[in-house]
């Protein structure tokens, strides 16, 4: 293990401000801008292979505490396993799965209509879709690290859940649950009870200790006497779990991170970054890397390591001496690794995008939304959720007029493409009825004296349009990862899966550390666990992770106030969808999925 260095802030404290090796601000959209080098650095204490999210978060770091870092990606685009990808880049990425070329995926498949006029700039499809809650650790080191100023943040305050042929609009503040017209007082009562108590369900053993190895769904019933919608509500919408055998203290940890969101920036849980999701976030990690000294190179692969002379090989035939340690993505081990064998946990993945704006599922001035299918919900009978992230236009990561529905499941095999394929068919049916023109006193609620609400009421149940959905692009895959999919945030989990091989000498993989591929959770949870094990694994210590006097006037409270007016009001900016660095080979567009 490595002895740990002082700190960047402990090694300038000595230093005058001219005479300070790294910039004491981060600048607005540096770094990444400047012109890539033609060679690397003859000797670093660490390379880094892969700008995953993750890996990005770990340069960063590494940089700021003082190490001289290479980072270096096979890809011609930032990013990796985490990134966002423009329509030719995403052809060419299915093409490299198929050959084996990037490791942790396979069975990419991808349809493409004939006719479409849409551009291959016009989208950013995002590899590994998911959602910022407003109170998490990966927010607060956005802010700790000044990262957020490269960012611009949209809120997503809709959740959907599908019951009975029926999407419902989710209950989950007090005022949703005393205006809802259709619970009683009893149940009314019952949810306020639960919803105080899992605010601070952790000082309560007494309520929850006797069903720790207990299903969520039966705490629910026998402690708080819920009926099956609000505990389907609870666990799939709020709790986003994958299923409804979820233990007890895992679902209540995943319902509180959504309550504590609520209202932190204003009347919304979630968050995302337009432009892109975690590749966008991984871009803005690089560029601090950058600035605080990090060394970057794209279209370059470790090939070779030699644990006994510390001499690092690179496919553009340079050798780099490492003073401490490599880490590499497992997308991206060299041919003779051994690790990939124990990526054993598998997700499904599902991303269209339709030529329809899907507004009826968005809240008014937002453009995304969240759409969870539970257990048993579907034609297919689904033991496992499915969770969708629909975005809008607003999200600058597709064309005016359409939207992009990610799909995904934990279920595997062909009942997971099963699933995924019922859950399609489903948003399909809704959004055509919801957006279908119809005489509305043809369909007036007479029960409640009012029109129902287009997430999806029974009276439209029955309607049968005469429109089809519009596809512009149909994209399957499936990725493979070592984090098991139960847990929220367990350091041990990362601490045991982020393998550093060192046991046998003649091993190709000594003397390397591999973190793991994106978990299956739609939140951002673990990132910055794995990030900072990585971390510790590096330096010896976790002490200083980005303990980083930026030395500039910000305050909290000022940048709490610069985080709020980065919450962007949608506008017709594109210029951050950047178009592939090379032009890819032939592809077959009339592939079926």
């Amino acid at each position: 293990m490595s002895i740990r260095r002082p700190s960047m802030a402990e090694r300038r404290s000595s230093m005058t401000q001219e005479g300070s090796l790294r910039p004491p601000v981060v600048p607005h959209l540096a770094g990444l801008e400047k012109p890539l080098p033609e060679t690397v650095p003859e000797a670093c204490d660490v390379v880094i292979a892969g700008t995953g999210l993750t890996e990005s978060i770990l340069a960063a770091a590494l940089a700021w505490q003082g190490s001289s870092v290479l980072h270096i990606d096979a890809n011609d685009y930032y990013g990796d396993t985490t990134a966002t990808l423009t329509i030719d880049q995403l052809k060419t990425w299915v093409e490299r799965v198929n050959k084996g070329e990037i490791k942790g995926y396979q069975d990419a498949v991808l349809y493409i209509p004939r006719g479409n006029e849409f551009k291959s700039k016009d989208f950013g499809i995002d590899l590994t879709p998911k959602v910022l809650f407003c109170k998490s650790d990966l927010l607060s080191l956005l802010v700790t690290a000044r990262v957020y100023k490269y960012l611009e943040f949209l809120p997503l305050s809709s959740f959907h859940f599908f019951e009975n042929d029926n999407f419902e609009k989710m209950t989950s503040t007090k005022q949703d649950i005393f205006t809802n017209q259709t619970l009683s007082l009893a149940t009314k009562r019952s949810l306020m009870k639960f919803i105080k108590f899992s605010l601070d369900w952790e000082s309560h053993p007494d309520v929850w200790s006797p069903y720790k190895d207990a299903s969520i769904e039966t705490f629910l019933q026998e402690q708080f006497k819920l009926e099956k919608a609000q505990i389907f509500e609870l666990i799939f919408s709020i709790g986003l779990c994958n299923n409804n055998e979820t233990h007890t203290p895992e679902a209540l940890a995943r319902i509180k991170r959504y309550l504590i969101s609520y209202d932190v920036y204003g009347n919304f849980p979630v968050m995302y970054s337009k432009y892109g999701g975690a590749g966008e976030i991984s871009q803005g990690f690089c560029r601090s890397a950058a600035v605080a000294g990090a060394t970057y190179k794209l279209n370059t692969k470790l090939v070779s390591f030699d644990p006994k002379t510390k001499i690092a090989q690179l496919s553009d035939n340079s050798c780099v001496k490492i003073n401490e340690q490599i880490i590499i993505s497992p997308s991206q081990a060299p041919t003779d690794s051994k690790f990939l064998s124990k990526q054993n946990y598998e997700i499904q993945r599902l991303t269209v995008i339709v030529k329809k704006d899907c507004t009826q599922w968005f809240h008014d001035n937002e453009s995304a939304a969240v759409v969870v299918f539970p257990s048993g919900s579907l034609e297919s009978n689904n033991k496992q959720a499915v969770q969708a992230i629909i975005m809008g236009e607003g999200s600058g990561i597709t064309a005016k007029g359409t939207c992009v529905w990610y799909m995904s499941t934990i279920e595997t095999g062909k009942r997971g493409r099963d699933d995924l394929e019922a859950a399609l068919k489903a948003m399909e049916g809704s959004i055509l009825r919801e957006s279908s023109d119809l005489d509305t006193q043809d369909y007036f609620d007479n029960a409640n004296g009012m029109l129902n609400s287009v997430k999806l009421g029974q009276s439209f149940k029955d309607f049968v349009p005469k429109e089809k959905i519009q596809y512009i692009l149909k994209f399957y895959y499936i990725q493979f990862t070592s984090i098991p999919h139960a847990g929220v945030v367990n350091p041990n989990l990362y601490r045991k899966n982020s393998v550093h091989v060192e046991d046998d000498v003649d091993a190709p993989d000594r003397g390397v550390i591999y973190s793991s591929l994106p978990s299956s959770e739609i939140s951002y949870d673990g990132i910055v666990t794995a990030s900072k094990i990585l971390y510790e694994k590096v330096v010896g210590s976790d002490d200083d992770f980005f303990d980083v006097d930026f030395e500039d006037d910000d305050d909290e409270g000022s940048i709490a106030n610069n985080l709020e007016s980065a919450i962007a009001e949608d506008d017709d900016d594109d210029e951050h969808i950047v178009e592939p660095g090379a032009a890819p080979v032939e592809f077959a567009e009339d592939m079926e999925l």
